[in-house]
């Protein structure tokens, strides 16, 4: 089995534009079970066809799922209008100073670090969700990071260290997968340009998979220390068929020394 060419991340970085490494094509495995992907007529994945439920009735969100391009990792709000992100004074402010790209070493993945929430899902590399009925997890090829959903009922204490990727919690609206996520460290970009994230936040994200190649996700932001009120976007994704995640180890950063702000200097 071949991989398709796909953008990988070893770093997002602006310089002004965002550095795209290209992956070569590898056989990562062979005699690779395809019974369970719907196929048409000429013998190719039908991603049109029915999305797949597990026993308990819900749909099957598992598979490895890649973003739409690149537009909302480089700017989650692509698709608003200018003025539509609520920013508090102070936001607006630091976003406005990192624009013209010379804080852009002091982007987290720039310095080998998580993405954070809703970032990662943006990221050109893909990601496998491997669904149980009490729990999610998200491998992300982007920096080998991982994720888990808890489905299970449980409740994020006061007793926590914040994270980069916060604390997720899931539940199911019909054929609609809401994950709650709180416990954020501040430390996260929500996206290239830089818009920021507060320790306060807390991200609620739905997974909508539309057919069995289509998921849509809508990402509601509500962080009061950054933001006037909760606003919302909807990032698409689509399944791969032909490929699985691989290791995307962040070393070897030498792009860093040339980048400016705090860390890159």
């Amino acid at each position: 089995m071949k991989t398709p060419l796909r953008n990988v991340f070893g770093l997002l970085l602006w310089i002004p534009i965002l550095i795209l490494i290209c992956a070569p094509v590898y056989a990562q495995w062979v005699k690779v079970p395809t019974a369970s992907i719907p196929r048409g007529p000429d013998g190719k994945p039908n991603l049109s066809a029915p999305a797949p439920r597990l026993p308990d009735g819900h749909p099957d969100l598992s598979g490895i799922w890649e973003p739409n391009g690149n537009k909302y990792v480089l700017d989650i709000a692509a698709e608003l209008k200018p003025g539509d992100v609520p920013f508090q004074p102070w936001a607006k402010a630091l976003v406005d100073q990192r624009a013209d790209g010379s804080h852009s070493g002091e982007d987290p993945i720039a310095n080998c670090l998580p993405q954070g929430v809703p970032r990662i899902n943006a990221a050109p590399p893909p990601w496998k969700v491997i669904q149980k009925s009490d729990v999610i997890v998200i491998l992300y090829e982007s920096a080998n990071t991982w994720r888990q959903i808890f489905l299970d009922g449980r409740e994020l204490g006061n007793d926590f260290p914040p994270t980069f990727l916060g604390y997720s919690t899931g539940r199911w609206d019909g054929d609609t997968l809401v994950v709650a996520t709180s416990g954020f460290n501040g430390k996260s970009w929500l996206d290239q340009a830089g818009k920021p994230i507060s320790d306060a936040a807390h991200v609620m994200e739905r997974f909508r998979r539309k057919d069995f190649g289509h998921m849509d996700i809508q990402i509601t932001i509500d962080d009061p220390k950054a933001y006037t009120k909760p606003w919302t976007v909807i990032q698409p994704v689509h399944l791969l068929t032909n490929t699985d995640v691989m290791e995307n180890a962040c070393e070897n950063n030498l792009d860093l020394q040339h980048l400016g702000g705090r860390f890159g200097r």
